[in-house]
C-alpha cells in the first residue's frame, strides 16, 4: 500500500487504523509516521486537501504515536561500508511491478546482458521485453564506448533492488483502432464498482483524463461506462482507442484501475487487462493479471507509449493512492513512471 503523502510502498499495518479526527472523511491513506510528523509541526491533518486542525495530545494521536513506536525502533549508527567476508554471499534483488521477485548473488563485474540473461531464466521473459531499472535510470546494455555494461558502470550496490517493466506489445502501424477491456468480479457481498480509467499524458505534463463520467469525450478516446453482469458477478469497461486521432503531442496513454467506495481493491476479485485489435475481438495481442494490488487504492494496469510513430505497450501492475475522484496521486505515480523512462 503506498502513502499518500511521502509515496512510499509500506505495509498495511504501517497506516493508521483511522483518522484522527472525526471530522476527516478521507480514506486512511497517510502512513503513521507522515501522519504524526505533520500533526507534530502543523497541528493539521497530513492528508492532502484536508486542513482539518488535531492536537498532537489528543487520544488518537496519543494511540498512533505508540503504534509507531511499536513498530521501529531507532538506533545509532555508524556507516561503514559492505564487505563481504570470504565464504559469503550478497546479493541484488529483482522485482517486477506486478509484484514478483527473484535475486542473483551480486558482482560489480556482472553486465546487464548477463542479468537479462537471469531474469529470462527466471521469469520467462524475453531480453528484448525487458527494462531494467535501477534508481530510475534504465540498465543498458552496453556502454557509450559499446562495452558490455556491468553492474560497475551504474554504480549498482550489493542488495539493491533493480525494478524489471515488460514490454508487452508493440503496435503495428496498419492499426488504427485498438481495444483494452479491463475487468472485475464483485465482491463477495452486493455489488461494488472499480473504475477503468485512461489518463494521458504529453512528456509527464498531464493532458486529460478519459472515464465513466466523460462529459465530454475526446475524439481519441471512447469510455464504454460501466458494462455488470450480474450473473457471473463481474464488471467491464472498454476503452476504444482510435490511434490516429491522438494529438500528435500525447506521448503516452496509461491504463488505471481504482477502488470506488472501498479504500482499497482487495474486495474486488482477479482485475485484469485484455488488449484487442478492434477488427479481431477474439485473438487476445496480450492479457495480464494482478493478485499484489489488494491493499492498495489504484493499480496501473498497463501504458502505451509513443516512439517516433511506433506505439508499445507495457505491463505496469503500478501500486498507488488515488481512484476516479481524486486523480492526484494518480497523476504523480504515473509522472515517476514515464522519469524512468516507460
Amino acid at each position: 500500500m503506498t502513502c499518500i503523502v511521502c509515496n512510499e510502498d509500506k505495509l498495511s499495518k504501517e497506516f493508521a487504523p483511522y483518522n484522527a479526527s472525526e471530522e476527516c472523511d478521507h480514506a486512511c491513506l497517510t502512513c503513521l509516521r507522515c501522519l504524526v510528523n505533520e500533526v507534530t509541526k502543523n497541528g493539521k491533518c497530513a492528508y492532502p486537501g484536508c486542513l482539518k486542525e488535531i492536537n498532537i495530545n489528543c487520544e488518537p494521536m496519543v494511540f498512533f504515536r505508540d503504534l509507531l513506536a511499536n513498530l521501529f525502533s531507532e538506533y545509532e549508527t555508524i556507516y561503514s561500508p559492505v564487505v563481504q567476508l570470504p565464504g559469503t554471499k550478497t546479493y541484488v534483488n529483482i522485482t517486477g511491478l506486478t509484484g514478483n521477485s527473484t535475486r542473483v548473488v551480486y558482482s560489480p563485474k556482472m553486465s546487464v546482458y548477463d542479468l537479462q540473461i537471469r531474469v529470462y531464466q527466471a521469469f520467462g521473459v524475453e531480453t528484448s521485453k525487458q527494462k531494467l531499472l535501477y534508481k530510475d535510470t534504465e540498465l543498458q546494455k552496453y556502454t557509450q564506448e559499446k562495452k558490455l555494461a556491468t553492474f560497475e558502470d551504474y554504480e549498482v550496490e550489493p542488495n539493491a533492488t533493480i525494478c524489471l517493466v515488460v514490454s508487452l506489445y508493440s503496435i503495428p502501424e496498419d492499426f488504427a483502432h485498438v481495444v483494452f477491456d479491463l475487468y472485475w468480479g464483485y465482491p463477495w457481498k452486493g455489488i461494488d464498482y472499480l473504475d477503468a480509467s485512461c489518463l494521458m499524458f504529453c512528456g509527464t505534463s498531464f493532458y486529460r483524463v478519459c472515464d465513466y463520467y466523460d462529459w465530454d469525450p475526446h475524439p481519441s478516446i471512447e469510455h464504454s461506462g460501466d458494462m455488470m453482469n450480474d450473473n457471473k458477478r463481474k464488471g467491464h469497461h472498454k476503452i476504444d482507442v482510435f490511434l490516429q486521432k491522438i494529438p500528435p503531442k500525447v506521448t503516452h496513454l496509461f491504463f488505471t484501475l481504482s477502488a470506488w467506495r472501498s479504500p482499497n481493491i482487495s474486495k474486488y476479485k482477479k482485475p485484469s487487462v485484455k488488449f484487442y485489435e478492434a477488427s479481431r475481438p477474439m485473438e487476445s495481442l496480450c492479457k495480464t493479471s494482478f493478485t499484489h494490488a489488494n491493499n492498495s487504492q489504484a493499480v496501473v494496469m498497463c501504458s502505451m507509449s509513443r516512439k517516433a510513430d511506433t506505439w508499445e505497450i507495457f505491463e505496469s501492475g503500478k501500486l498507488s493512492a488515488g481512484n476516479a475522484r481524486k486523480y492526484a496521486p494518480l497523476k504523480e505515480t504515473i509522472r515517476r513512471l514515464i522519469s524512468t523512462g516507460i
